[in-house]
């Protein structure tokens, strides 16, 4: 007996084990590891990273070296000059070393060049063949002039990019918190409702066995009995539709983690009530300051910007200054290259000139003149729509804490209500469907109670993303911005 005693407890333990209960910054951390979107959003934030890697690297000198090792060419051809066929037979190798060097502040180019190379060459029409080494070092500078700087106007592109996608990270960990925070509460609150609905089922047992005992010794009507029963089957009814509803919400709040659906779990919350203080001008000042929508629209004006630059070039007049210097030898034995070496010098300036395009810049400019005018519209509207989001979130937390204070007490005298009218219910002077009403009555003073404690923890939150100061701790979220951002650098 012993054994099947222990054999009992252990059936009764392991389910209770592979539950696991996750309070709210379990609940966060699961999120911010499994979420599909703050995935997506590291990818975002990694790609921009590595654009700006990508262009910085491209700004340093570059090396190349192109290497051809034998080349072979044997071709006949028809000389127009001597009116005669003549074949034409090489054999050569060649190097090409080259250093580069992109000038920022200029948009031009500096580069070394420096082409070696040996070749072995027979002709037919002078039965004559040559082999010689040559070596040709060059110094060459190419200059745009009379357009922008296009380096520079692609290096802001890119840091305005990566200064977006941390942005865009940081706004995925907030929508996050609130998006988990409401599932989590959600779950809570329907546990909470589960509860009540066990709670009220438990006291419409104890209704119907007093009305059971009462009609048996005849001191009550059936159709007493009767109503008790139909109150016992409506809580019954109670607590299955709570318990669909809670494992809907565990669902859904699996979801959001990021974890699998047959995954047991429980929730454990805290919504103890305490005032919190709210300055309104203070999350008004640092909603204004601190709310990266706001710096989102301001990258928007400026790639709106340099999107009017580039379209401004289109069909401009613009020149291509080149300059180059260097040094050839060429001879049969390597040591003697240089020994009669040629120096070469090239300088060219050419300009292109647009001459008629059928208004096509014109309107062209237009368009991204009406893009950033729309940018900078859209910036004063996101600041109105910041101050109003704060202006309700603000009254939304004072009309919660007078919401607080009334459901406490209607709790508290429902409970009242309740347990006198139970007396009257015991010395037969309260029928079942009256005492069924004060039950249902007490039962939603419960739910309104845990409801105002949920919503006015979430209302703290989305105070603190709208004003970008946690209130609750009374401290900024901006240093946790700024600390995203310096490891994402």
């Amino acid at each position: 007996m012993k054994y099947l005693f222990i054999l009992f407890l252990c059936l009764i333990t392991v389910p209770s084990m592979a539950q696991k209960s996750l309070n709210l910054d379990d609940a966060l951390e699961l999120a911010m590891a499994n979420s599909p979107d703050m995935l997506d959003a590291k990818l975002r934030l990694e790609r921009s990273q590595q654009s700006l890697i990508a262009q910085k690297a491209a700004l340093k000198s570059q090396f190349s070296l192109r290497l051809t090792p034998f080349e072979y060419n044997r071709d006949r051809e028809y000389n127009t000059f001597f009116s005669t066929w003549n074949t034409a037979e090489s054999k050569a190798s060649s190097s090409i070393f080259t250093i580069s060097q992109p000038l920022v502040w200029t948009d031009g180019t500096v580069s070394l060049v420096n082409s070696f190379g040996w070749r072995d060459s027979y002709s037919e029409y002078q039965d004559k063949q040559d082999k010689s080494f040559s070596n040709n070092l060059a110094l060459r500078y190419t200059q745009p002039i009379f357009t922008y700087n296009r380096i520079k106007l692609s290096m802001r592109e890119l840091l305005l990019d990566l200064e977006n996608s941390e942005m865009f990270y940081t706004l995925q960990k907030l929508n996050i918190e609130t998006r988990v925070a409401q599932d989590f509460y959600t779950v809570y609150a329907q546990t909470l409702s589960h509860q009540i609905a066990l709670e009220e089922l438990t006291n419409q047992e104890q209704s119907y066995q007093i009305m059971k005992n009462k009609v048996d010794a005849g001191l009550a009507a059936l159709e007493e009995l009767y109503q008790a029963e139909l109150n016992l089957a409506s809580s019954r009814q109670k607590v299955q539709n709570s318990t669909v509803t809670l494992s809907n919400a565990k669902d859904e709040l699996k979801r959001s983690l990021g974890i699998s659906i047959f995954e047991e779990i429980d929730v454990v919350a805290d919504v103890s009530y305490q005032v919190v203080e709210i300055d309104l001008q203070k999350a008004l000042d640092t909603g204004l300051s601190a709310r990266t929508e706001l710096r989102q629209r301001e990258i928007d004006i400026a790639s709106a910007k340099n999107s009017l630059i580039q379209t401004a070039a289109l069909n401009e007049f613009r020149g291509d200054l080149e300059m180059r210097y260097g040094i050839i030898g060429t001879d049969e034995d390597f040591e003697s290259v240089y020994e009669k070496p040629t120096y070469n010098q090239r300088f060219s300036i050419s300009f292109d000139i647009p001459l008629f395009d059928w208004g096509e810049s014109r309107a062209r400019k237009k368009a991204s003149e009406a893009s950033v005018e729309m940018s900078e519209l859209n910036l004063e509207d996101e600041k109105t729509t910041i101050v109003i989001g704060i202006r309700q979130a603000f009254r939304s937390i004072k009309n919660l804490e007078i919401q607080i204070e009334i459901a406490r007490q209607s709790v508290k005298n429902a409970q009242l209500t309740y347990d006198i009218n139970l007396e009257k219910y015991k010395n037969g002077d309260l029928t079942s469907m009256d005492l069924n009403l004060y039950q249902i009555q007490l039962s939603e003073q419960k739910i309104a109670l845990t409801q105002a404690l949920i919503d006015y923890r979430l209302a703290l939150l989305n105070l603190k993303v709208q004003s970008m100061w946690d209130f609750v701790r009374n401290e900024p979220v901006l240093p946790e911005i700024e600390d995203i951002n310096n490891s994402a650098k």
